[in-house]
């Protein structure tokens, strides 16, 4: 049989792997995209409110937040009209119990004009939150105080902290999933390759983006300067917050998990190798890999003695225990360094929240990390043994049952209603994740009938393959692999025994000595027997080198060419290749359960994505309890309502404008309304009377008469308005300038 190789399936596992990252980039790209405007922390009040203008100066500018968050000396800035700063630059903290509250002094005599204030904090569960607004004192007048267009944590140090939010989940999930399907599902995986790289390239990628993270911190909660990456001041800041604390954390425990790994593919993989076993009891080809696998233990130096099956038994069992005691609690430690730092740790039952996430985020890197490790086995290993295979199927339902129950209670603490499932983008989201999720259950269904219908395969056979790809192969050797295979299949059932010979010869100087001149010999004669031309000239063929032979020398008279005996290990390893190849691709049950588990591999790499981005975004909670505080309204809402009305009554003087402020402006509580009356010049004026009134037309409320009080030059006063619902009013404002002209305008405001 001639086997097709690996390259076809593998341009279809890149094709595929290609897909799920392209549509990953296009979900970051739109919903990303909007992530450094997800503040968790949202203001919820302050003192003097957005826009509105006081009589005279305040004390002091107070901000209320829905949560906690880390604010410092300059977190508040007041900027006068010239955009000069003028806070006396020390942060007030004026929290008490519930109440999030924190402030900035200002000095005695400032002028009229208007003034803007400026906050940056950082939210409890680590992300970055800012603002602007702006009040008037006396009167609002023009101001060159520059506001910051970027929004803290967007822009170029955004994209680059969320890239690496994500490939930190993504390394996670690999380290802690591979090394738990190696323990639990196949120990046999420990000796193949391709596992081996995706549980060290894991724990590679975490540590990276966990440094990448900490040195981003500065800037990405900062000034969103890129060079401040190299502030040392600002790490200094860094390590002593709550996000730098387990971030340094996270550092410390990978270096536990260097020494997991660094056992776990080290004393346990030796400890599954297959026991040697006679070359009279051997199939054809598996001789030489007794041979190979007891050349690559005398090389490594293994033990002064060989241990019997009993006490080779009882120390993987006892390694065993170890590493899954110790890797536990390493992998529970990586993820608290999460749930302490993130949206579990503030919030609703703290408590109960962080095991919870802990718990979800371990169930997460099981199933994936575990069906990663399946996938790179099915296609790039020995073939993976049912029992392996059934094993990984009971714990990812395991998993998945862990993750609905976790999930389910850390939804209700995120969104609270179901209302915010269609309201508020955290809650899109959530659909989004759990759609995705159904879809991978149900691929995961499809793997499961196709693992009903695997045949089994000898564990041996597979622990003895296991070994052999666990030999590095230069990708140059691939077009070798292909032609060894071809002459492996038209070989005489003569020249079996003469191929396990040469197998034998695989590792080792010695070894690779005595395999070129026995196979020197055997082609020899082969050579003798008239060989035809064209496998005489087949580039690493054995017959070309009998050809070379056949003058008459004997096996012994001339020394072991190194660069033949290495020629001869490269074509040997080849052949073996080729023939795990042919085993694994005759099974047409694993062909499909490599297609179905791809599938979900690749859908999974969008889950995450998802998941990352979800992590980012205000949760529907926190957004909804904003929008109660500000009765009904979304947390720009929160602000007087202010309008600025022209009028003309027709008579001398009779142009102006009427600016009309409404604080809080909202339903269900006493509002203060302030009017200030402006001839066109802009310079308050007198008039002999105003009146307002509100009127809810859909409700057939009103009108409702406000009589505001003179409380100086052009400027009016009343206190206690009361609107009793919310919704869309109209105001009229009648103001008369002289006995006989006068004017009313109307205009629409809305009430939360």
């Amino acid at each position: 049989m001639v086997t097709t190789g690996l390259r076809p399936r593998r341009s279809a596992v890149l094709r595929l792997l290609v897909v799920a990252v392209a549509l990953a980039g296009a979900l970051i790209g739109a919903l990303g995209g909007a992530a450094p405007a997800s503040a968790h922390a949202a203001l919820t009040g302050s003192t003097p409110a957005q826009g509105s203008v006081v009589d005279q100066a305040p004390e002091q500018v107070t901000l209320t937040f829905s949560e906690g968050v880390a604010m410092g000396d300059n977190s508040i800035r007041v900027l006068d009209p010239q955009g000069k700063r003028v806070d006396r630059g020390k942060l007030r903290n004026l929290c008490s119990d519930s109440i999030v509250k924190y402030g900035a002094g200002l000095p005695p005599g400032l002028r009229d004009g208007t003034y803007t204030v400026t906050w940056q904090a950082v939210s409890a569960d680590s992300h970055p939150v800012a603002g602007a607004f702006t009040f008037s004192v006396g009167a609002p007048s023009k101001t060159a105080a520059a506001v910051p267009e970027q929004k803290v944590g967007g822009g170029l140090v955004g994209a680059l902290y969320g890239v690496a939010r994500y490939l930190a989940y993504a390394g996670f999930v690999l380290l802690v999933g591979g090394a738990a399907f190696v323990l639990a599902c196949r120990p046999a995986a420990a000796l193949v390759r391709s596992v081996q790289r995706l549980v060290v390239q894991g724990w590679a990628l975490l540590a990276g983006t966990t440094v990448a993270m900490l040195l981003l911190r500065t800037p990405y909660t900062g000034s969103g300067d890129l060079a401040d990456v190299f502030d040392l001041g600002g790490l200094q800041q860094v390590l002593i917050t709550k996000p730098g604390a387990a971030l340094i954390s996270r550092l410390l425990l990978l270096a536990a998990a260097a020494l997991f790994v660094a056992v776990l593919f080290g004393t346990y993989a030796r400890l599954q190798e297959p026991a040697e076993e006679p070359a009279e009891d051997s199939g054809p080809g598996e001789a030489g890999e007794a041979a190979a696998d007891g050349a690559e233990k005398a090389a490594q130096g293994a033990g002064p003695q060989a241990v019997t099956a009993a006490e080779q038994a009882r120390q993987r069992k006892d390694l065993t225990f170890g590493l899954g005691i110790g890797g536990v609690i390493v992998a529970a430690g990586l993820a608290a360094t999460w749930a302490l730092a993130e949206h579990a740790s503030t919030g609703l039952q703290p408590a109960v929240a962080m095991p919870v996430d802990v718990l979800h985020l371990l169930a997460v890197a099981t199933w994936l990390g575990g069906l990663a490790a399946l996938v790179v086995s099915l296609y790039w290993g020995p073939p993976v043994e049912r029992t392996a295979v059934r094993r990984f199927s009971r714990i990812a339902f395991g998993s998945v049952v862990v993750l609905v129950v976790t999930g389910v209670y850390q939804s209700w603490r995120q969104v609270g209603s179901w209302r915010a499932l269609t309201d508020t983008t955290y809650g899109w989201l959530l659909l989004l994740k759990a759609a995705l999720v159904v879809v991978l259950v149900g691929i995961a269904w499809v793997s499961r009938r196709w693992t009903g219908r695997l045949a089994e395969v000898r564990t041996g056979q597979v622990q003895a393959s296991a070994v052999q790809t666990a030999e590095a192969r230069p990708a140059e050797d691939q077009a070798s692999e292909a032609k060894a295979s071809e002459v492996q299949a038209s070989e005489a059932d003569g020249a079996a025994e003469k191929d396990r010979e040469a197998e034998k010869a695989t590792v080792g100087a010695s070894a690779a000595a005595r395999a070129g001149n026995g196979v020197r010999t055997a082609s020899g004669s082969a050579a003798g027997d008239k060989a035809p031309a064209e496998d005489t000239t087949t580039d690493g063929d054995t017959t070309a080198d009998g050809a070379a032979a056949g003058d008459g020398e004997t096996a012994g008279d001339e020394a072991p060419d190194p660069a033949r005996a290495a020629q001869l290990a490269r074509q040997q390893a080849a052949l073996r290749t080729a023939r795990t190849k042919r085993e694994r691709d005759a099974d047409p049950e694993r062909l499909g359960l490599r297609r179905s588990v791809l599938a979900e591999a690749a859908v999974a790499v969008v889950v995450l994505v998802v998941t990352t981005v979800l992590t980012a975004t205000e949760p529907a909670r926190t957004e909804a309890s904003v929008k109660a505080t500000a009765g009904g309204q979304s947390a720009t809402g929160n602000q007087p309502q202010v309008l600025t009305i022209p009028f003309d009554t027709g008579g001398p003087h009779g142009k102006g404008t009427a600016r009309l402020d409404l604080d809080p402006g909202r339903s269900g509580s006493a509002n203060a309304l302030r009017l200030r009356i402006s001839d066109p010049s802009g310079k308050a004026v007198d008039v002999p009377e105003v009146k307002v009134s509100f009127t809810q037309k859909d409700k057939k409320i009103g009108p409702l008469p406000v009589v505001p009080k003179h409380a100086g030059k052009g400027h009016w006063r009343a206190n206690g308005v009361q609107l009793p619902v919310p919704g869309q009013w109209q105001l009229s404002l009648l103001v008369r300038t002289s006995d006989i002209d006068q004017v009313t305008e109307i205009k629409n405001v809305k009430i939360g």
